[in-house]
């Protein structure tokens, strides 16, 4: 073999040597975790799940905010070492399906693990005389357009649960967009709208109340979060579904046993009592999956919601 060749193989054989080696002694400096804004969604879950990953990890765990429109392409184009981390959720998935960003969901992250599962509720008001998913559907179709459900953004949980039931049932609501969950709750409760397919954190205190009555959960299963409460496909909608999700990525080709190592830890850290506790009060439960399992999801959802956007005018391709 000529000396040339002999040279090139051993400059690989010792790079390769090195990064095992930079691998092998992950993490020896502090690990960031890009999420969106203080007090949304996903920095309540990122600042849940940093404390006990860091622990677990031996090193601290710095909980990075930026305007939620930036973190997929701050993370994305971050060196893939695995001390740039980003968790978010639905949103971040979906909004590149209907608008132009910097980044794609799919192909420029490296899946690490679920962190938490959604569900959204069907809620009306007592005031209204229906009790189940039926007697709703037969309001609607006997009154076509005439009811009215609140939703917040265009593509959040909220409106796309009511865009999916209406074509689950072949009803007609009209919608009326807030600007976030909470001005739409009130919206239900100052009857401004009829009923809201809201998130199970932001009703279930009115729901003890006898504030709101809840016909329905959007998850395939029944949900400890809304007990007692059967799913909408179980009474005559079989196959709806609508779970948002919160999860942890890394930007591609961040290197396997690195990812894997997340993902042990965080697989045993999503089973701790408090910190199920904690995001059970959010209105989530706590989850986690291979990474193979979330770039499953994601890729399905992505599918599904691509479709379901160009049906309703919101994809950015149509």
């Amino acid at each position: 073999m000529h000396a040339a060749k002999i040279a090139v193989l051993l400059a690989l054989v010792a790079t390769a040597g090195m990064n095992v080696q930079a691998q092998d002694k992950y993490p020896s400096r502090p690990v960031r975790i890009v999420t969106s804004t203080p007090g949304g969604g996903n920095d309540f879950l990122a600042r849940i799940v940093a404390p006990s990953l860091g622990n677990a990890i031996g090193q601290q765990i710095i909980v990075d905010n930026r305007p939620s429109r930036l973190v997929g392409g701050i993370a994305a184009r971050s060196t893939p070492d695995g001390y740039t981390l980003v968790v978010g959720g639905s949103t971040m998935q979906y909004t590149p399906l209907m608008e132009k960003m910097d980044y794609n969901a799919i192909t420029d992250f490296t899946p690490v693990s679920l962190l938490e599962r959604s569900p959204n509720v069907l809620v009306v008001t007592p005031a209204l005389k229906v009790n189940n998913v039926g007697e709703l559907v037969a309001m609607a179709r006997a009154k076509p357009g005439v009811l009215n459900y609140g939703t917040g953004a265009s593509g959040a949980s909220l409106h796309l649960a009511g865009e999916l039931f209406m074509i689950a049932t072949n009803t007609r609501l009209a919608r009326v967009p807030y600007k976030a969950t909470g001005p739409a709750v009130l919206g239900l409760l100052t009857n401004e709208v009829q009923a809201v397919f809201a998130t199970a954190g932001a009703v279930v205190p009115l729901l003890k109340d006898g504030k709101l009555k809840a016909l329905g959960v959007t998850t395939a299963k029944p949900t400890p979060l809304v007990p007692g409460i059967p799913t909408i496909a179980q009474q005559g909608v079989p196959g709806f579904e609508l779970v948002t999700i919160g999860f942890m990525l890394a930007p591609a080709r961040t290197p396997q046993p690195i990812v894997r190592l997340l993902n042990q830890h965080i697989v045993k850290l999503m089973q701790l009592p408090d910190l199920k506790v904690r995001l059970a009060a959010g209105g989530s439960e706590a989850s986690s999956s291979s990474p193979e399992e979330l770039g499953r999801i994601m890729r399905e959802d992505d599918v599904r919601m691509r479709k379901l956007f160009k049906q309703l005018g919101l994809s950015g391709d149509s």
